[in-house]
């Protein structure tokens, strides 16, 4: 009767010792997370250090002068003027066109660059001949810079000997016209060349998308006689949905800040026909001189890009759960 009674005193003696010793073993793992994350800091901090130079400063700077009345060549010192340069633009008929316009490029690009490229990866996922040759020359655009690109298509669009109006004088389709210059002719001319500017990255990412889907389920829904067409929409476009909104939502907030591109091409012209939100606010900072009320703009313009962002990131976490 002695026996069992020792014992039990001995396992509450042991399990006195490790209650007491648990809330050491608890701080010490939480001053080693500590350690670990502080550790991660300075791993992050190399590559941390420039966003916030090159990125996160200036953009914070830009927001801070836009409640200024900052201008160029102005003796007098800046003043702090609140909301004044917001309200301002808030009347502005002409920044509000070069909005509707910035719109209408940045979806006139988008849907019709998804829709080519889409049609462009399924063609390059197939086992074709020289496929490697095809993908190769397919992204050849991208390896351009905007500035190369928009001098190509100026030559393009050139009115007397462009190669576009030699084509349709050949086809005794007309003599030409002038595409960049004319007022119903600028923004579609330079929509198509921001397709083709566009058409390689975002080929890479859906082909991409196209080749992470398994085989086998395409196997297996020929197997049950499923066509091409209900194929993609029950295997293929699945799969790629997540990829298609990613880059589609990418594809809209770069060509909502589009600049180099139209700037080459048509500067804006002809009468302001293809005057992006950007280009205005390049040229009332840098023509006029008011970089408070360019400044303005462009925080409109983070606000817009901030809107298309959370929308993306809704979609993504939607996607997410309903998966």
């Amino acid at each position: 009767m002695n026996t069992p009674t020792r014992s039990g005193k001995g396992a509450d003696s042991v399990a006195s010792v490790a209650e007491t010793r648990r809330p050491a073993g608890r701080a010490a793992g939480r001053a080693a997370g500590r350690a670990a994350g502080h550790g991660g800091w300075f791993l992050v901090l190399p590559a941390l250090i420039p966003i916030l130079v090159l990125s996160v400063g200036p953009l914070l700077y830009g927001i801070l002068l836009a409640f200024t009345d900052a201008q160029s060549g102005r003796t007098a010192a800046t003043r702090w003027i609140g909301a004044l340069n917001f309200r301002d633009l808030l009347h502005d008929t002409l920044f509000w066109e070069s909005f509707r316009i910035g719109l209408v490029w940045a979806a006139g690009v988008t849907v019709p660059q998804f829709l080519l490229a889409l049609g462009l990866a399924l063609l390059l996922d197939q086992e074709l001949r020289l496929r490697g040759l095809a993908r190769a020359l397919s992204i050849l655009p991208w390896a351009m810079p905007e500035v190369v690109v928009g001098i190509m298509w100026r030559l393009v669009y050139a009115p007397d000997a462009g190669v576009l109006n030699e084509t349709l004088r050949d086809l005794g389709l007309g003599d030409g016209r002038d595409w960049l210059s004319g007022l119903g002719t600028a923004l579609p001319a330079v929509i198509v060349v921001g397709v083709w500017a566009g058409l390689p990255q975002t080929t890479v990412a859906l082909l991409a998308g196209l080749q992470n889907t398994p085989r086998e389920l395409h196997e297996a829904a020929a197997v049950d006689g499923a066509g091409a067409w209900r194929r993609f929409c029950t295997v293929t476009w699945p799969a790629l949905r997540p990829v298609a909104l990613a880059i589609t939502a990418l594809q809209l907030i770069w060509n909502v800040n589009s600049f180099a591109l139209v700037y080459v091409l048509t500067n804006g012209g002809p009468g302001g026909k293809t005057r992006l939100p950007m280009l205005f606010a390049y040229e009332e900072a840098f023509r006029y001189g008011q970089f408070g009320y360019a400044a303005a703009m462009g925080c409109v313009l983070v606000a817009v890009v901030s809107v298309l962002l959370a929308v993306f990131l809704a979609g993504r976490l939607r996607g997410g759960e309903e998966a």
